[in-house]
C-alpha cells in the first residue's frame, strides 16, 4: 500500500481532515489526531492500548508498538507490509475512538 492509498483511506472517513503535526501529515476528526503520516512507508495509528496490542498480536509483520515516552500511544503499520481492509480497520478504529459522538453513533 502506497502513502497516497492511505491517506486516501484516513481521509474518506467522515468529516476526517489532514493538517500538519510537526511538519508531518495528521489525519483529524473533531479535532482529535486520530492518525499520522510518519513517513512515505509508515502511517501512526491512535488507538486505545487494548487496540494496539491487538493489531501487533494479529499483524506483527505489519504493526508494531509505538511509545510516547512511558505510553502506547499507537501502533505503527509499515504500509508495504499492509492491506486495504487492514488498515482499513485500523483506521476506522481509531477514527471512532476520537470522533464526537454525534458522528461516532451515528
Amino acid at each position: 500500500m502506497s502513502a497516497n492509498e492511505a491517506r486516501a483511506l484516513a481521509l474518506s472517513l467522515p468529516e476526517a481532515v489532514e493538517l500538519d503535526h510537526h511538519g508531518r501529515p495528521s489525519f483529524r476528526v473533531g479535532g482529535k489526531i486520530f492518525a499520522t503520516l510518519w513517513n512515505e512507508g509508515r502511517m501512526n495509528v491512535m488507538l486505545d492500548e487494548g487496540g494496539i496490542l491487538t493489531a501487533v498480536e494479529s499483524a506483527p509483520d505489519a504493526c508494531e508498538k509505538v511509545w510516547w515516552g512511558k505510553r502506547l500511544a499507537a501502533v505503527g503499520v509499515t504500509l508495504a507490509r499492509t492491506d486495504r481492509d487492514l488498515l482499513g480497520e485500523l483506521l476506522t478504529d481509531a477514527w471512532e475512538q476520537k470522533a464526537p459522538k454525534r458522528l461516532a453513533s451515528g
